[in-house]
Order: structure tokens, then sequence, then C-alpha cells
């Protein structure tokens, strides 16, 4: 059964993290959890065999891996799940779902050919539809309308048990393998022996393990996050690392690949209702019992009945709303939101999640190297700034002074991009004094303050005065430590920008 523990386990699959969830387990939960659990378990078992079997590796990879996974855990780098963003993980689920859904079909026709690419493999299926098999088809139909029927009809019954139920009913009473329906086949049975890995070859497989470990990681924290449910807690990244990790080195002595969250098996595993980490509990608890008792009539399973299970759980995975209300709301986000789903499609869903955190930190620089500056002026009547604009003509404005606000952290690569954001401001307005307003700026970096203060410096000789309005305690005092805190002196510094309108009126 080499491999089952790579799916079983699914370490970050639930989004309830905490181990508080045994001591308030509720028992309304039990039958969505064992429910879940033995419908993934019916996936995870026939997909962790194959992968096993293509895959073939060492069992010290399985063992370096962990290490890796738990060597990060402790080194707190957990943190790196965090450069997903909302509408990239929207698009991640999309791809998913896609490349899920295009992976399963094959299976529903009786095809077969050598998998590639995504556009590849729907070319190949587009060339093998002459070659379908009536029956096979016929049987996978025959799973989705059950699995949607029972679902929109009897929705507190579970579906996909009934599905895998008949079809393994249909190859034992109809001889359905005889008449040309592929099943899941042998399943070995057995506990799996202890493996010792070999240490000598540690120095030429950590290469291989790195990959493998960062590929571990990043799917299943972005599986945990692309299913969390609303009110849920989110998942761990340092906790989902070292669960993985653990996993990892616990199932390398027994010759199983390396552990990770699956998308498919998670897809299936939360829309079944799981509720709790109890249904990973309840699947690998199959596992063992599949590998003493179930594997000969798990083997009848037809592969279309696996493949319906999958679609029909992971096609919910698309959701064109999403991109929609994103679209809306902020176009920019939209298009990270069709890249990481072209990403997914394109590279693969393991490349695909690098793909998304990739753009998810060109977005982060994006935003990063622009930030906001507004002209403000102030609410007739308040002592309220706001930004200028033609819905608020009659806000206060005062000849001579121009209030601008910075909003974001200002160093070294985006301080220019600041400077030619003001720099037309300042000629358009010709004004006798710039006040800026610094309270939405949380670090002034060095090289950003050597700009200023060259600013300031030119601005002067124009005969134009800088002043510095709301600096938080730590912009102040690398400002005051500076020869720009001199040069400005109490004059140019002021509390908040109604301190330095009434200056400038007084002056």
């Amino acid at each position: 059964m080499r491999g089952i523990r790579a799916a079983a386990g699914q370490p970050g699959d639930n989004a309830r993290t905490r181990m508080d969830w045994l001591t308030s387990y509720r028992k309304e939960w039990l039958r969505p959890d064992v429910l879940a659990g033995l419908t993934t378990a019916a996936v995870v078992i026939p997909k962790a065999l194959a992968y096993a079997t293509i895959a073939g590796l060492p069992v010290q990879v399985s063992f370096l891996a962990g290490i890796i996974l738990v060597a990060a855990a402790l080194l707190r780098l957990g943190f790196v799940a965090s450069f997903i963003s909302e509408p990239v993980l929207i698009g991640f689920k999309a791809g998913v779902g896609l490349v899920i859904v295009v992976d399963q079909i094959p299976k529903l026709l009786g095809i077969h050919f050598h998998k590639g690419t995504f556009l590849s493999n729907v070319g190949s299926i587009v060339a093998g539809l002459p070659r379908t098999s009536g029956i096979t088809l016929a049987v996978g139909a025959i799973m989705i309308v059950l699995l949607v029927g029972i679902e929109h009809f009897w929705p507190k019954l579970p579906a996909p048990l009934f599905a895998v139920g008949a079809g393994i009913a249909g190859t034992a009473l109809l001889g359905l393998s005889a008449r040309g329906v592929e099943t899941v086949g042998d399943i070995p049975r057995g506990v799996p022996s202890l493996h010792m890995p070999d240490v000598s070859m540690f120095h030429t497989l950590w290469p291989a393990a790195a990959g493998i470990a960062l590929m571990s990681f990043t799917e299943t924290i972005a599986a945990g996050r692309a299913f969390v449910a609303s009110g849920e807690p989110t998942p761990k990244p340092n906790r989902e690392l070292l669960a993985t990790g653990l996993g990892s080195v616990c199932g390398a002595f027994f010759g199983s690949m390396a552990s990770g969250g699956g998308t498919s098996q998670t897809a299936v595993n939360r829309l079944a209702g799981a509720r709790t980490q109890a249904a990973s509990l309840v699947t690998a608890a199959m596992a063992l019992v599949t590998m003493l008792f179930l594997a000969p009539v798990l083997g009848l399973m037809p592969e279309a009945t696996l493949a319906a299970v999958v679609i029909v759980y992971s096609i919910g995975l698309i959701s064109p709303q999403d991109f929609r209300g994103i679209l809306r709301i902020r176009r920019m986000e939209f298009v990270w939101a069709i890249a990481a789903f072209v990403g997914v499609v394109a590279l693969g869903t393991l490349k695909g999640i690098l793909a998304a955190i990739v753009i998810s930190l060109a977005a982060l620089a994006y935003h990063a190297n622009n930030p906001e500056v507004s002209v403000l002026s102030r609410k007739r009547g308040t002592n309220v700034f706001r930004p200028r604009t033609a819905e608020h003509a009659d806000d206060d404005s005062f000849p001579g002074l121009l209030l601008l606000a910075v909003r974001g952290s200002v160093f070294f690569s985006n301080a220019g991009t600041v400077g030619q954001k003001i720099r037309p401001l300042i000629d358009a307005e010709k004004p006798k004094v710039v006040v800026l307003d610094l309270s939405g700026v949380p670090d002034l970096e060095y090289t950003a303050l050597k700009m200023l203060i060259e600013a300031e410096a030119r601005e002067r000789e124009h005969g134009v005065r800088v002043w510095l309005a709301a600096l938080n305690p730590g912009v102040l005092e690398v400002v005051q430590r500076s020869s720009l805190g001199e040069t400005l002196g109490r004059d140019g510094l002021h509390f908040n920008l109604e301190s330095a309108v009434a200056h400038y009126l007084k002056r």
C-alpha cells in the first residue's frame, strides 16, 4: 500500500487547525465527518496507489522532505503562505477545478493517452472521442446523474457513498469489467514492512527532497486556504509545515511517498460535509481497513465512478461570480485572478501555485511602489481634512498653501515615484508652503529620507517652504536625527494638519 499515507493524512485539508476541536467536538459533527471520511477514502486510496506506482521514489526522498518541512516549521517560515492574496486564490481555485475536471474526463470516456500539458490533454481528449467506450460513458453519466440528483432531492444522504456502492455493485452483479468498463483493479493487501532510510544517500538526494518539500507545503496550504469556510479559523502555516513534515518522516519508514494536502482530495473531503479533522482520521482508518480486509471489494469500483465523484465535487471550485465580484470592485486584482487561473492551467497545479505566489508578490510590489498621494482640503465648518474632489467643491482651501497626504511606507524603490506624483501638483498650484501629511506613512527609509532632504532644499531655493505634519513617532525620530529636522525646526514640524493651517494663517 505504498503511497496511501501520502493522501490519507491530508494535513491542512480542514480549516479547524486548533487542537481544541477535540474538547469542543459536537455529536452532530460525527455523521458528516464519518461520511466525508469514507467518501474521501474511496477517492484517495486508488489515486494514492496510482501516484505511488508512477513516482517510484527512494525512501530517503520521502524522509528528507519531511525533515526539511519540520526544519522550516521550527524556523517559522510559514509566513510564505501569506503571499497568496484572495484574488489570486480565487484564480488558483478555478484553475485547479478546471484541471481536475479535464484530468478525469478520459476516465469517463474510457480512453487512454499519455498525459501532458493542459492544452495537449484537451487535444488528446478531442482526438480520442471516436474511441469512446459507450458503456463506460454510460456508467459515468449515470453516476453523475445519481450524485447530482441525490444532492438536489435528498441533500442529507451521502451521495458519494451511494455512487461508490452502486459502481461496485454494478461490477459485481452486472459484470461491467467483462463488458469493457475499467475498474480500480488489484489493491495490495497487508501492512507495509519497515524500511530504514540510507543516510549515505542524503547528500545526493537533498535537492530533490527540497523541491518536493516546497511543492508539498505550497499545495497543502493553498488547498487549506481555498476550502476554509466562512467563520472557521484559517490554517496556521507553521503548524501545517510541522504536520506535513512529521507525516512524511513517519511515512518514510513504511515506504510511503512524501505527504501533503491534495486539491482534488480536499474538494471531495470538504464538499462531502467534513467538519473537523476527524474526517481525515476516518479516511486514514479506512486505508488501514482496506489494506487488511476491503482491498478486493474496493478494487471492483469502476474508474468512471471515481471520475464522476471527483468531477462533481471539483467543478464547484470554478466560480464565475467571484471573478465578476472582483472585476466590479478592482480591475487590477481581476487581472491577477485571471493570471493565477491561466498559470495553473498552463503550468499545472504545483507550478501554478508557485506562479500564484509570484503573482501575489508582484501585486504586493506594485502596491508598495505606488503610494497614494492626494491633495487635501478641509470640510467647511470642521477640522476634517479629506481629498479634494469635484463632489466637495465647497471645501475650504487656503491661497498659497498646498496640503498633500502620502499613504504608505516610503523607501528606496518608491521614493522617486512619490516625488514624481508631487512635482506636478506643486507646479500646478504654485504654493508658498507645501504641507506633507505623513500620518499615513509608518516608515521613512534612509534613501527616501535623503531624497526628501534634497527635495526640500530644491523647493526652498525656488521660494517654496516644505512643512511636515502628523508624523508618527518612528518617522519623527528619523527626521529629527537628520539634517532635515534642524532645517525645518519647530516652524516646519507640526502636530497635525489643523495646527499647520493655523500656523500658516497666523503668518
